[in-house]
């Protein structure tokens, strides 16, 4: 599969997944029994630091779209892996990369996909599944000599810098009769109109390395962020008002949870990450109050999974964990080693579909069988 982060995503009884090889960044289609049906390139390979592929694909309706390391936003046919359309977003939107590279899992959108540019021309732009051409794009995300967003009146200053694209995806969310999208750029957490792309508000998230990498988690009417090295994450409550829905944020709390790219979850009332810096280990929060129900430190930081009451665990060393969270600990029921020795950038999401459950370590994938013991073969083969 080459060298990579992402993990695989699924549509129509295909896997499909995205790896360096060479010094290409190729988009590859499997069966469910892990047979190469198709392998296309989306541009270049990273090979600044941490190389390897980025982003997962999105599937929707016979076509992949991704966004590569470089800002190139491609369209594949599913079933061929022919390239429909590609688009360089830094150059139609004057944006530029960053340090550790793009690495934003694209949101298709019904007759749109919208990615997260942060150039000169738009911070976030919606383009035709279809063509690639641009549907809708908001103004720039200009900045303050202090890095906080410049007010309207300001946005015509000449010399401002502009906010770039974070290594975060956005999401999407209906609020009060409004679709709004959540997002992060380098510097900001920032709420637009999802049916005209317009920028409604923006909070700022300044970290010590320009790092915000985790999606927003919605929690009711509010969206939770964090990144490592800051102390402005929390619960923000999005505005719902009948006046105007959807147009600024109040923080509810702060928390000390500084989770990089390992994702955060929401299950019931509780949040469930990993620390970065802060401590080593995970949490559960209080997704009301932002309070430390518990912790441990029994397993490396690392990304997370939920299903059938339980927290699938990858830790970045390379080994995985099958964790139930009670009211007042994390039990772990098993573990086991997927990267026989210990690493430190096991950092592919886990997978589950259909009771079967896909770990990526770089070049290698393997699928496990989730169901008890004694229930027969599941469906697709054993190959690992």
């Amino acid at each position: 599969m080459g060298r990579g982060y992402s993990s695989p995503v699924f549509g129509r009884g295909r896997l499909y997944v995205t790896g360096d090889v060479g010094d290409a960044l190729v988009v590859a289609a499997m069966d469910l029994e892990g047979n190469r049906v198709w392998a296309t390139p989306n541009g270049s390979a990273w090979t600044g630091s941490y190389p390897g592929a980025r982003a997962c694909a999105a599937y929707d309706s016979g076509r992949l779209f991704h966004l590569n390391a470089h800002g190139r936003v491609a369209a594949f046919d599913a079933a061929t892996g022919r390239e429909l359309w590609a688009v360089d977003i830094f150059e139609r939107f004057g944006g530029r990369n960053l340090t550790w590279a793009l690495g934003e899992c694209l949101l298709v959108d019904g007759p749109r996909v919208w990615v997260t540019v942060g150039g000169t021309e738009a911070l976030l732009v919606a383009l035709d599944v279809q063509t690639g051409e641009t549907v809708m794009q908001s103004a720039p995300l200009r900045l303050r000599p202090d890095g906080t967003a410049a007010a309207d009146a300001d946005t015509n200053v000449a010399g401002l810098k502009v906010d770039n694209a974070s290594y975060a995806s956005p999401i999407l969310l209906r609020m009060a009769e409004r679709r709004l999208l959540v997002g992060c750029a380098t510097r900001h957490v920032f709420g637009a109109d999802a049916d005209t792309g317009a920028l409604l508000w923006t909070q700022p998230l300044r970290t010590r390395y320009s790092v915000i990498a985790a999606t927003p988690v919605l929690v009711d009417n509010a969206v939770f962020v964090t990144a490592p090295d800051t102390t402005e994450g929390g619960l923000f409550r999005i505005h719902s008002g009948p006046e105007a829905p959807g147009v600024r944020v109040e923080r509810l709390w702060t928390t000390e949870l500084d989770t990089c790219h390992g994702g955060i979850l929401r299950v019931g009332d509780a949040l469930y990450g990993a620390w970065y810096r802060n401590r080593k280990g995970w949490a559960c929060l209080d997704a009301k109050t932002g309070a430390i129900r518990y912790e441990t430190d029994a397993l490396a930081k690392g990304s997370v999974l939920y299903a059938d009451g339980h927290l699938y665990c990858l830790g970045e060393d390379g080994e995985m964990a099958l964790v139930k969270p009670t009211p007042s600990a994390f039990e772990f029921v098993s573990r086991f080693r997927l990267v026989p020795r210990r690493v430190s950038d096991a950092w592919a999401h886990p997978v589950i579909l259909d009771k079967r459950l896909y770990l990526r370590y770089h070049e290698h994938l393997e699928c496990y069988d989730l169901r008890p013991a004694g229930s027969g073969p599941a469906q697709g083969s054993s190959k690992r």
